[in-house]
């Protein structure tokens, strides 16, 4: 602390899984040198922070505390931003965001589109502390809540607190966070667990994983926390081995706590005694599932049970269970500092607070954001997200992973929340959310999640097991220029049958994104069907590459490109695609300069 103060600047540099891979580390290395280079080691401190959320723009760099946010910086742009910024107090202009509809030029991140309508609950120490320095999080009001609840609060009020602000699992079902927690108060058994489900297993999805890497002490603490409310005294925290990172800075948070006391025995000086463990997952999609969850976590397959009994009645090793995922713990610490009352007005009445998601796809923002309940997908989409790359036309958003739907333009203006998702025919998921372009095909984007499925599946259950294997052979048989009406009729027949008999919830909302295309784009699936053709021109067996003579100058780039050796033609003449040769990759047609290349 009397280091921070002494402190005049701080430069954050996202240090999250992203930016790393985009030389994040060369770029904190050499902001050091540069430091001490110009002796300003003692005024100037380097912090690296976790994801800025901005991921389409990093490596991000952000000088506080004047709040100027460099972007795409690399390393050798550190020795400029020291001179110029540090030394001069001048803004280095070219590394400054640059608005894509305005242009203008916009050096503080809290006018930029992409965070003005974002509110950070869950995320709110991420691209702010050292997740590496327990003490950053305590000057940033860490373990205050914890110290509350044991010193001041009955563990009812604790419960209490959380009921009242209507927190629902994010990790998507929805359940009210609060009554949860009362169920495993209640009941009794010799000992008790608290679960951190980190088996974030939703394609394109990184909220968690992002939550750990950037603020791991919160979700630590939310454990305690949880334990506390309930009279547990253990705490797992379930993550799949393909975090490293996060892994890292977890355990490392995990020790920090035991050696300051927020963990192990007498925690505070009071009678409350509580410590967390890692067990590392496979990566397994059906684990996301709490009891599929808590049967790996004992050394068994990842395979669900019929519930009841739910884990808060017999989890873990028989034993009374609390599982709930990374982002629901992310907001027990600042409900509890707030008040629950404070969280209740945030967002929606059924939905209440805020809810992170991973922005991906075809769209020109990519990255984490966390936007009040109620935002719409509009808002998100085309505020926040600022459109569709290349300036084509917006198709579908994909919210909920491999459990959601396909939602399409009318259904825009819908508020993002639990119940007006599900009401639209897709659902909140864990936060997953891809947006498709005039270009994506339909029937394909379902194949895409049933195969996902098919490799997912656990396979206890025969619905699950059997009846995905069938769907993605008929949309296969569909995509491949074979299907007939009669397949489509069997795939809507078969997905509802997949619903109503599948086990648990992996296999009873795994049709969901092909009943969403059928009932949304019915008539990309007869296109395919009657007419052999994939309007989206995707579908590689339903389409045909062709060369405008009027258009090609010959230049030869994609005959030089082609794999197939399919193109001839001499140089200054127009070409010509061999269509028996043609193995339609369309390296081609991305490779033309001049728009030559046909796709019908």
């Amino acid at each position: 602390m009397k280091e921070a103060a002494q402190t005049e600047r701080s430069i954050l540099v996202c240090g999250g899984t992203g930016c790393k891979s985009s030389r994040a580390d060369q770029i904190i290395h050499q902001l050091e040198k540069e430091v001490k280079h110009h002796h300003l080691e003692n005024r100037v401190k380097v912090i690296q922070t976790g994801c800025f959320g901005f991921c389409e723009k990093g490596p991000i760099v952000k000088m506080i505390p004047d709040n100027t946010f460099y972007v795409e910086v690399k390393p050798e742009d550190v020795k400029e931003l020291v001179e110029e910024h540090v030394c001069h107090g001048r803004k280095v202009t070219r590394l400054l965001y640059v608005d894509p509809e305005t242009s203008d030029v916009i050096a503080d991140s809290d006018h930029m589109t992409f965070y003005k309508k974002q509110m950070r609950v869950a995320l709110r120490n991420c691209g702010v502390i050292d997740p590496n320095q327990i003490m950053d999080y305590i000057a940033h009001d860490g373990y205050q809540a914890l110290h509350k609840a044991l010193t001041k609060m009955t563990p009812e009020e604790v419960i209490k607190e959380i009921d009242q602000s209507r927190l629902r699992g994010r990790g998507g079902g929805g359940f009210p966070t609060g009554r949860k927690w009362s169920f495993a108060k209640k009941n009794t058994s010799k000992e008790k667990y608290v679960i951190c489900n980190a088996d974030e297993g939703d394609p394109g999805a990184f909220m968690d994983r992002s939550i750990l890497e950037g603020d791991p002490h919160s979700v630590i603490e939310a454990m305690a926390l949880c334990g506390y409310a309930i009279g547990a005294t253990q705490g797992i925290v379930y993550i799949r081995a393909e975090y490293p990172l996060a892994i890292k800075r977890l355990q490392k948070a995990i020790d920090d706590a035991t050696s300051y006391g927020m963990l192990g025995q007498n925690i505070f000086q009071t009678n409350f005694h509580f410590q967390v463990q890692i067990k590392y997952g496979a990566g397994a999609f059906v684990c996301g599932e709490e009891t599929a969850l808590i049967h790996s976590m004992e050394g068994e397959r990842g395979e669900p049970t019929m519930k009841p009994p739910f884990p808060a009645e017999a989890g873990y090793w028989g034993q009374v269970t609390n599982v709930n995922n990374v982002e629901t713990l992310a907001n027990i610490p600042v409900i509890l500092q707030k008040g629950g009352e404070w969280f209740s007005h945030i967002g929606t009445s059924n939905s209440t607070g805020t809810k992170v998601f991973a922005l991906a796809g075809k769209i020109k923002n990519v990255g984490l954001i966390e936007v009040p309940m109620g935002t719409t997908l509009r808002e998100v989409i085309f505020d926040i997200g600022s459109g569709i790359i290349d300036e084509k036309a917006f198709k579908a958003v994909q919210t909920g992973g491999p459990s959601g739907g396909c939602l399409t333009e009318k259904d825009l203006d819908t508020p993002i929340d639990f119940d007006s998702l599900i009401a639209a025919g897709s659902m909140m998921g864990s936060g997953g959310m891809i947006v498709l372009d005039e270009e994506d095909c339909m029937v394909n984007v379902a194949k895409f999640y049933m195969g996902f499925i098919v490799e997912e599946s656990c396979g206890k259950c025969t619905p699950c097991r059997e009846g995905t294997k069938r769907l993605y052979e008929l949309l296969e048989k569909i995509t491949e220029g074979n299907g007939t009406m009669a397949d489509i009729d069997t795939i809507r027949e078969l997905s509802h049958m997949i619903g109503d008999a599948s086990l648990c919830g992996l296999g009873q909302t795994a049709p969901n994104p092909v009943l969403s295309t059928l009932e949304n784009f019915y008539e990309e699936y007869v296109a395919h069907v009657v007419d052999k053709a994939c309007p989206a021109k995707y579908c590689r067996a339903l389409i045909t590459y062709t060369i405008d003579s009027h258009a090609c100058i010959g230049c030869t780039a994609c005959a030089r490109a082609c794999p197939s050796q399919a193109i001839t033609g001499v140089v200054k003449k127009a070409h010509f695609i061999h269509q028996e040769q043609c193995d339609k990759c369309g390296i081609c047609y991305d490779t033309c300069g001049f728009n030559a290349i046909q796709r019908q």
